[in-house]
């Protein structure tokens, strides 16, 4: 999942994008709304985690050119405005859903993902190709019923290949998919963490390497 947290209080920005890294998700923290509009122009984002009162261009601005392009992109509202009249008016914009400060940050992590779920395409609640499944609610997988002990990249790469089985992805998507903007888009990042991941699925290999083009992965 990519996720764009846009908020003006550094310290709690940069808290927030620590947490959902740690929680598997790629990533990108920007400061005011005229940076959050830039990201969005050049790069697709699952949701956006959206501060209201922003310096630059005013958060409510952001949501509601989102609403009006008919973005994918789905917005949480967190801010400090939680009245009901703030909470209707947020959603009434175009936001998907609308957190209060202060929260509970495993709330904030459900809410995320719940809306991760709504801006992709529908797929069944276990992705599931041969003898490998994949759980994204419960960010389990296993081959053979044996459990894989997965790195959150590891599991992102994974999940984005059983997302479209027997279908090439290339390595550009998966980097934009599973990395966040730390990423450097020459290294070798998806070819190592590939390669990790195909030890960890072990015999017979799934997963191809298609020349000039991708990944694919595949019934044994």
């Amino acid at each position: 999942m990519r996720v764009l947290v846009v908020e003006d209080f550094e310290v709690l920005a940069r808290s927030l994008g620590t947490g959902l890294r740690r929680e598997g998700m790629a990533v990108d923290v920007v400061l005011d709304g005229t940076a959050a509009l830039e990201r969005l122009a050049a790069t697709r984002y699952d949701v956006v985690v959206l501060d209201r009162d922003l310096p630059g261009v005013h958060g409510d601005e952001i949501c509601r050119r989102l609403a009006h392009g008919r973005s994918r992109t789905r917005v949480l509202m967190l801010t400090a405005s939680g009245t009901l009249e703030d909470r209707v008016h947020g959603l009434s914009l175009g936001a998907d859903d609308y957190l209060p400060k202060p929260f509970a940050f495993a709330e904030l992590v459900a809410r995320v993902r719940a809306l991760g779920r709504r801006a992709a395409p529908p797929l069944p609640p276990v992705l599931v190709c041969g003898d490998i499944t994949l759980d994204p609610a419960r960010r389990t997988a296993a081959r053979a019923g044996r459990r894989l002990e997965l790195s959150p990249r590891e599991f992102a790469l994974l999940e984005c290949l059983l997302a479209v089985p027997g279908l090439v992805i290339s390595a550009e998507e998966l980097l934009e998919r599973a990395w966040d903007e730390a990423a450097d888009p020459f290294s070798s990042a998806v070819k190592h963490t590939m390669h990790r991941l195909r030890a960890k699925l072990g015999d017979p290999p799934v997963i191809e390497t298609v020349r000039e083009a991708g990944y694919r992965i595949g019934p044994a």
